[in-house]
């Protein structure tokens, strides 16, 4: 892959003047060899297999860092889902699992390790029963774990009795880390139509139709967007914006396969995707709201906002795809509400409501992200807002992701800060009426007619 001295230009400037970094280099481990039936063996197991595979994998972002002069922001793991590892045991509890998870990322110095997870979109194994009922626990107990479940899929339709449970899990984990304005729920998510090469937090884990081991990169580059765009100007006409946030993805995603495969060479392990995903920070111009404010709404939340929204995503692809056969992962633009300082200052403007937020999943990457709610909320109103966005995923054959943070102590309109990535959120309404009786009736929402695609 070779690249011109006009490009490798305009990537420096990117790099020093519009916050473009890799947001992280993820290595994919399967631990299904190290499933025991016993847990302490499993957990033994686990543990010498992540250190043994990830031993050099920050060593090795910080020399290409180095050597490229491209910022690699995190370096996290992705592990098989623990309720797969943990089912050969029979245990009842996996929370030794999460420790174990745990102290192999600190042992190697990664920022997250994402895989305490399952799927039960169409019903509950024993194990996966035991990894819900740990949850709560485990990212209390942990630093660096974080957990994601399946709720759904289009092929399976919604598990409602699991998207009942889970909500009673979120708000269990809120309670357990309330003396942190429930920052347990920030290392939490429910999926519908999960992809397994995800390489970005709290989603990440590695899907069972993965190699033994496996880097995937995912970059960001919302300031490279936005500064594209001002130069722009607001006299050119939506094509005109569409190939200029496709251009400019096409450099970001240049830069990201090319630190993913030299990753990749130097750990001896087998390159995977490219998740060209525009990841907003709080740090101001490094914002999706900006961009889709330049692109022409007054404040992200106004009328225009999903087609603005729409109009970026599909060019974000677009851009990838041309630069790279190896685009996966989630790709498009994440919409964290606390992570993005522009998103913040809609929600404060009264522009951004919950009920947008969720018109606007209908076209981004995943879904509602790091949206707080207030503590009391009800686990009848959580389950609904989180069926409602798995409705929307299976009905449009789309990944999309929930995760929500009941702050407690908090009503709408105050302010929890977590710093960091993490940011700071205000809580939303999430309105005074609930769906008790939907909530309790479980059992299924079918999956759409599929013959017509087949």
């Amino acid at each position: 892959m070779s690249f011109t001295d006009q490009e490798i230009l305009e990537t420096v400037r990117m790099i020093e003047l519009e916050t473009l970094d890799v947001r992280t280099t993820t290595l994919g481990i399967n631990l299904l060899d190290c499933a025991d039936p016993d847990l302490e063996s499993t957990c033994e197991k686990v543990y010498a297999k992540i250190v043994h595979h990830a031993r050099m994998l920050v060593e090795t972002a910080n020399s290409i860092e180095l050597d490229y002069g491209v910022p690699i922001v995190n370096k996290r793991i992705a592990v098989t889902p623990a309720a797969l590892v943990g089912a050969a045991s029979g245990a009842d509890d996996l929370v030794p699992l999460a420790r174990a998870m745990d102290a192999a990322a600190k042992e190697v110095g990664v920022d997250f390790i994402g895989g305490f997870s399952a799927y039960v979109h169409k019903g509950f194994t024993n194990a996966d029963h035991a990894l819900f009922e740990s949850i709560p626990a485990a990212l209390a107990e942990t630093d660096h774990v974080c957990s994601s479940v399946s709720l759904g899929t289009t092929r399976a339709g919604v598990n409602m009795d699991a998207t009942a449970r889970f909500a009673e899990i979120v708000l269990r984990t809120a309670g357990l880390t309330a003396d942190a304005g429930g920052l347990g729920c920030a290392k939490l998510v429910a999926f519908m139509n999960p992809v397994e090469d995800n390489p970005f937090v709290a989603g990440a884990h590695l899907g069972i139709g993965e190699a033994e081991t496996v880097l995937n990169v995912g970059v960001s580059g919302p300031g490279a967007v936005r500064s594209a765009l001002a130069r722009l100007g607001p006299d050119a006409d939506l094509l005109a914006v569409f190939e200029t946030i496709k251009r400019t993805a096409f450099k970001i995603t240049r830069v990201g396969e090319l630190v993913g495969r030299e990753a990749a060479r130097r750990l001896g392990t087998t390159f995977g995707i490219v998740d060209v995903s525009l990841a907003p920070t709080p740090a101001q111009g490094d914002s999706v709201s900006d961009i889709l404010e330049l692109i022409g709404v007054d404040r992200t939340g106004a009328p225009g906002t999903t087609a603005a929204l729409a109009l970026l995503t599909d060019a974000v692809k677009k851009g990838g795809a041309m630069a790279s056969s190896s685009v996966g992962g989630l790709s498009g633009a994440f919409i964290p509400v606390s992570e993005d300082a522009g998103m913040i200052a809609a929600v404060r403007d009264g522009a951004l409501s919950l009920a947008k937020l969720e018109a606007m999943t209908t076209v981004c990457s995943v879904g509602l992200d790091m949206v707080a709610v207030p503590g009391d909320t009800s686990a009848a109103t959580i389950a609904g807002i989180l069926a409602d966005e798995m409705a929307i995923g299976m009905v449009n054959h789309k990944t999309t992701a929930v995760r929500l943070i009941p702050v407690p102590g908090k009503g709408p309109g105050e302010t929890v800060d977590w710093g960091g990535l993490l940011g700071t959120a205000i809580v939303q309404d999430p309105g005074r009426f609930s769906c008790e009786v939907f909530y309790r009736r479980g059992g299924r929402i079918p999956a759409p007619i599929q013959s017509f695609r087949n």
